[in-house]
């Protein structure tokens, strides 16, 4: 609303002042970008309110998505206008920033146009991460229930909730038809998924949870009633509607999987994972180019691990030796309590570092949960981030329940990825750099800027005073050599054809880590093609324009306001940032 009110004053002061011809212009060329961005952000909270509930907007808490064909059709006919309206639009009348914004709607909504050229890809909506069997579960992690109002709009919700499972399991009967199925390892995952969410007790399911945090000001006598009605949507709407969708999985969709997830196995499967890499990484890289990447990555790495190794004994067999030291008891944490207060403290020890590395650190705070207990046993570590309004924090879900594997000497770099100087500082600086467009401040999509700022976040805790010890450094370069060796296994089992028991072996040989969490990596790969690519490619963006930076400006060079060009634009495509980067640059060399 605000901006929509900035944009009218501006056309009203065009009209009222005697500005040149040109300013008028640019003032009313900006007006129609803002007016479209706003429309699209207040729009696209209509089309998806699930997603809208997790960046803090509840307006539209009491529906679900529309999945209908009718309802996919409504969408993507609104991309194309959008992207028409933008394109309309005479970029060289508006500001740098304003410029920056339309590149990046224009690229967004293209990428979506480009999407709907293979309907049958978009109907892969079951992941080894998530997807449609996981969405509500976590969507009951952010939903409020502190007023009446709030517990309303939940029932509502939830009474919504068998229509939309009806729509999605449709969508996946589609893809049957179109030949796009994804793999009986990631189908046997996502039906553990679903099992976790259906224990005994429902009292035990994730459904239920909203109920238990209502409001103290709702009064008691209300709040039982609140609490029966809950109980009822969740054992008459929510658990049979979820069972449905196991049953289809396990019986019709399944029959129907793959022996592989490989891309190139699907119709016009080249072209979309070539569309894949194209977005994952916002390069013109092709897969070959990666994988051989990868490859010179690892051969880097892996001798600066096996001389850390060397210190504690090391002597050949490194996947043997690797999992002696992973599962040495003396770096494991006792319990799952115990890993998370480990955490913990690790990023109070990193926050009070972080004023040396930034000259301007976001102000919303984040902390440290415990994975949902339906979560994949062997799932990696995740961040959620902070609603945009600042009502809600920003959080770094561990793996408590997966502490006997979780070494004591991973930690440090896990939590300088997930939580800081990684992911909670870049998604919460950018939350609140307020004279952005909403949109912008909220663009999870560019994968190798997101990723790639995590990964080069982990690379800033030498400076931070981590990896203090031999085993730590270790966990780092580990971390590393992970990423590195997800462009050799991503490209081989979407481009070249590896099978998925060779992909397995070759990330345990190149990072040592344990066998079942890699297999839960590769199916991982397998449902999510190409967006592991993003992380070490951005990375490595990352750190040559660092290397460029100190190169020209030399004693004029100061990190903590590199840092700081680097995230106070949002995410961003490489090429994008490498231009602002470079306009910095310059600024700083001419500055007195």
């Amino acid at each position: 609303m605000l901006r929509g009110l900035r944009a009218l004053l501006a056309l009203l002061l065009v009209a009222a002042l005697p500005l040149t011809a040109a300013a008028a212009v640019d003032a009313a060329e900006a007006a129609k970008a803002h007016a479209l961005f706003e429309r699209a952000w207040e729009d696209s909270a209509r089309f998806f309110p699930e997603w809208a509930s997790f960046r803090g907007d509840h307006r539209h808490g009491d529906r679900l998505s529309d999945a209908s064909p009718a309802g996919e059709q409504r969408f993507d006919r609104q991309v194309r206008e959008w992207l028409a309206e933008a394109r309309s639009i005479d970029r060289s009348r508006l500001g740098p920033q304003d410029r920056i914004s339309l590149d990046m709607f224009i690229s967004q909504n293209q990428r979506l146009v480009e999407q709907q050229a293979f309907p049958g890809l978009r109907t892969m909506t079951l992941g080894a991460l998530g997807g449609v069997q996981s969405r509500f579960a976590e969507l009951m992690q952010v939903v409020p229930t502190a007023s009446k109002p709030q517990v309303q709009q939940l029932l509502a919700r939830m009474a919504a909730y068998p229509g939309h499972m009806d729509q999605q399991i449709e969508r996946l009967q589609r893809g049957i038809a179109l030949g796009f199925v994804p793999s009986r390892d990631v189908l046997d995952r996502v039906l553990l998924q679903i099992d976790a969410q259906l224990p005994a007790q429902l009292e035990d399911t994730p459904f239920w949870r909203p109920f238990t945090r209502l409001g103290p000001d709702i009064p008691e006598a209300e709040r039982a009633l609140l609490q029966a009605a809950g109980r009822d949507a969740v054992e008459q709407q929510v658990l049979p509607a979820l069972r449905r969708l196991r049953a289809f999985v396990a019986g019709d969709y399944r029959a129907q999987a793959r022996v592989d997830g490989a891309m190139l196995h699907y119709p016009d499967g080249q072209r979309i994972y070539a569309m894949q890499v194209a977005h994952s990484t916002t390069t013109r890289l092709t897969p070959r180019q990666i994988h051989d990447l990868g490859l010179r990555e690892l051969a880097r790495l892996r001798p600066q691990m096996e001389a850390v190794l060397r210190t504690q004994g090391f002597t050949d067999d490194f996947p043997r030796f690797v999992r002696r030291l992973s599962t040495d008891p003396k770096h494991l944490a006792p319990s799952p309590e115990a890993l998370l207060a480990g955490y913990r403290e690790i990023g109070k020890r990193i926050d009070g570092e972080l004023p040396r590395l930034f000259a301007e650190l976001p102000r919303t705070p984040w902390g440290v949960r415990p994975m949902p207990a339906h979560m994949d046993a062997h799932r990696a570590e995740y961040y959620q981030g902070p609603a945009m309004d600042g009502s809600r924090a920003g959080f770094f879900f561990a793996n408590a329940a997966a502490y006997r594997t979780r070494p004591l000497w991973a930690m440090e770099t896990l939590v300088a990825h997930e939580a800081v100087p990684g992911h909670h500082l870049q998604v919460a600086r950018a939350a609140e750099l307020r004279e952005l467009p909403p949109f912008r401040r909220n663009a999870w999509g560019y994968t190798a800027y997101v990723e790639g700022w995590a990964l080069y976040a982990e690379t800033l805790g030498f400076e931070l005073g981590l990896y203090a010890d031999a085993p730590s450094r270790f966990g780092h370069l580990q971390s590393q050599a992970l990423r590195a060796a997800r462009l050799v296994v991503d490209t081989g089992l979407h481009a070249f054809g590896w099978s998925r028991q060779r992909c397995i072996d070759f990330m345990v040989d190149a990072t040592g880590m344990d066998r079942d969490f890699l297999a839960g990596e590769i199916d991982r790969y397998s449902s999510w093609p190409g967006q592991a690519l993003g992380y070490m490619i951005g990375r490595l963006k990352i750190e040559e324009l660092r290397d460029r930076a100190q190169a020209k400006l030399e004693d004029r060079f100061d990190i903590r306001r590199f840092h700081n060009a680097v995230i106070d634009h949002g995410a961003l495509p490489l090429d994008t940032l490498e231009g602002l980067i470079d306009d910095w640059i310059e600024a700083q060399a001419k500055a007195p």
